[in-house]
């Protein structure tokens, strides 16, 4: 195909939207995302989120678009109470073309919600639940600044069974600091014993500039060595299939059906629009990045000005090697036609004897119509990754 029949929306899926709530009780050692504690978050934000939402709903993009996800992620978005972030969610339903079966998701820290506020968000039209865990060890969860306990942990997965919710996911972390293999077995046997439909499970990564950061570095605490976090690995992903999870994402599980919908169109470089503080969008190849103070970002919605930092229009190329670089994430890989029909280009055409070399040591594979990470090349995906920046 030709680059000259190529537009910034060819070959383009239906989008997202997210919403950024950028507030916790508590800063995790170990976060890196923009996210601020508090006791109490702040009422206006939530209205300076609906005022944008309405101003963008209106635009031309927006209006000749059906969104088929809403993500509410932070931080911590249950930290308000259940009926302002259910009124949040039906003013955005109410604005935006969603799609009859939308995936509407809602993050929650386990001591942040109830099944009366579970219930509210049921009621609003929330039909996928994530809960951030990430141990059920209350020795590691203290250890990285968690603020909630493992009876909690279970007690909100109670709470989210008893209020309707039946797609349920997890987020845990290995490679914590004092973590072992019996550790992490323990708690993915805890995990799996309430059945939740999908299960993230991330590898630990030290952010520059986050305490954990200093901790390493002054030898406060001590990291699981590679061999260490090989093990879990691999013990992660025996024990996930036999019980019936299926990996379709470097650090995603799932059974059959239940894979994050948002989150694949990110992966396969789809449209998304954000809002609020710090969110991202990406409109057909126009990024958009918000200021990332709450109140700069609520002053300026007030005020009817731009929440915008920065702004840049993507090159085919580059939304090319986003594509094949995010799609590689994914165990299927990433689709050559779908290459083809978006950009024109194949990637042995583009990358040329880079996509020669990572053939030849296995760490790419060709089957049927996809490009993908070959197996021994999970485990160290990101320095492959990084070859075809």
């Amino acid at each position: 195909m030709s680059t000259a029949a190529i537009t910034p929306e060819s070959g383009e899926g239906p989008p997202g939207l997210y919403v950024h709530i950028p507030f916790c009780r508590s800063k995790c050692g170990y976060c890196a995302f923009t996210s601020y504690p508090c006791v109490a978050p702040p009422v206006d934000y939530l209205a300076a989120v609906s005022q944008e939402a309405a101003r963008m709903a209106s635009s031309g993009w927006a209006q000749s678009r059906q969104f088929v996800t809403l993500f509410i992620g932070g931080g911590t978005p249950t930290i308000y109470d259940g009926e302002q972030l259910a009124g949040l969610i039906r003013d955005l339903s109410a604005r935006f073309a969603m799609a009859p079966d939308a995936e509407i998701t809602v993050e929650a820290n386990p001591n942040t919600v109830t099944h009366e506020k579970l219930a509210q968000l049921k009621a609003a039209g929330v039909n996928r639940l994530s809960l951030g865990v990430q141990s059920f060890s209350d020795r590691l969860l203290t250890a990285i600044g968690r603020s909630h306990t493992r009876a909690e942990a279970i007690g909100a997965i109670h709470a989210a069974r008893v209020a309707g919710f039946d797609n349920l996911n997890l987020d845990l972390i290995y490679g914590l600091p004092g973590q072992t293999l019996a550790d992490l077995r323990e708690s993915l046997e805890i995990a799996l014993k309430y059945t939740p439909e999908h299960l993230a499970l991330y590898e630990l990564m030290v952010e520059p500039g986050t305490p954990m950061a200093c901790w390493v570095e002054e030898g406060k605490v001590a990291l699981p060595d590679d061999d260490a976090m090989a093990e879990m690995e691999a013990m992660a992903q025996e024990l996930l299939a036999s019980a019936g999870y299926q990996r379709y994402e470097i650090a995603n599980y799932a059974r059959p059906g239940y894979e994050c919908r948002h989150n694949l169109n990110y992966w396969r470089n789809g449209s998304y629009l954000g809002l609020g503080a710090a969110a991202v969008s990406c409109l057909s190849g126009l990024r958009l990045k918000h200021v990332a103070a709450p109140a700069q970002y609520a002053a300026l919605i007030e005020k009817g000005e731009s929440p915008y930092v920065e702004a840049e229009a993507l090159s085919l190329q580059a939304r090319f090697r986003e594509t094949v670089i995010m799609g590689l994430r994914l165990l299927e890989g990433v689709s050559l036609p779908q290459l083809a029909d978006r950009f024109g280009l194949t990637p042995q055409g583009y990358y040329g004897k880079t996509i020669e070399r990572l053939v030849e040591r296995g760490l790419l594979v060709f089957g049927g119509d996809f490009m993908r990470l070959g197996d021994q090349a999970l485990p160290v995906a990101n320095q492959v990754l990084a070859e075809l920046v």
